[in-house]
């Protein structure tokens, strides 16, 4: 993780599946994207206090000939329609073994996000399930907050930089850490 921000972020990026929305593996269906609890409550607060917010995911189903990008599309696409609109999308088609940066645990997805925004990245959190997800906000600079599921292991709650039980206790460590 970046050092702790001294003032609020200006950004809020998020994992898709698992965090956002309920993860359905290699999900091409949209009828089958379900908010996660709360999701849509921190996002429209986010919003309305001018928090830019956007999704780094992920979809190496692509690579694995599972779906295919129209797939993924679509199923943002229903993202959006639930949880309201965002800034910025950010998406990894590659495979794990495809050595791309873009990948997370890479930064570089994170990087482009903050690009896009015009912001630093010491300016922008990121909220994820796994530990790739803080490993990519470290080594991209931003701050992090780990939301644990059933599939996170114990080893990456112990190494994330914070961790709360739901969205909305993220966005309170990092408006707390901010204060």
């Amino acid at each position: 993780m970046g050092s702790p921000t001294q003032t609020p972020p200006r950004a809020v990026l998020f994992d898709r599946d698992g965090t956002l929305v309920v993860d359905v593996p290699y999900n091409p269906d949209p009828e089958q994207v379900r908010p996660m609890p709360g999701a849509a409550g921190v996002l429209e607060a986010l919003r309305r206090a001018g928090v830019r917010c956007g999704v780094v995911t992920n979809q190496s189903g692509i690579a694995r000939g599972l779906l295919d990008e129209a797939q993924v599309q679509a199923v943002n696409a229903r993202v959006e329609e639930l949880l309201g609109p965002f800034d910025v999308w950010e998406v990894c088609p590659h495979g794990p073994g495809d050595g791309c940066a873009c990948r997370k645990p890479a930064p570089g997805m994170l990087l482009s996000a903050c690009r896009r925004l015009g912001l630093d990245p010491a300016q922008v959190a990121f909220i994820g399930d796994i530990g790739a997800d803080m490993e990519a906000a470290r080594a991209a600079g931003a701050a992090a907050v780990l939301v644990p599921t059933p599939v996170t292991r114990p080893e990456e709650i112990a190494a994330a930089p914070a961790v709360a039980a739901d969205l909305a206790g993220a966005i309170e460590l990092l408006w707390g850490r901010a204060r």
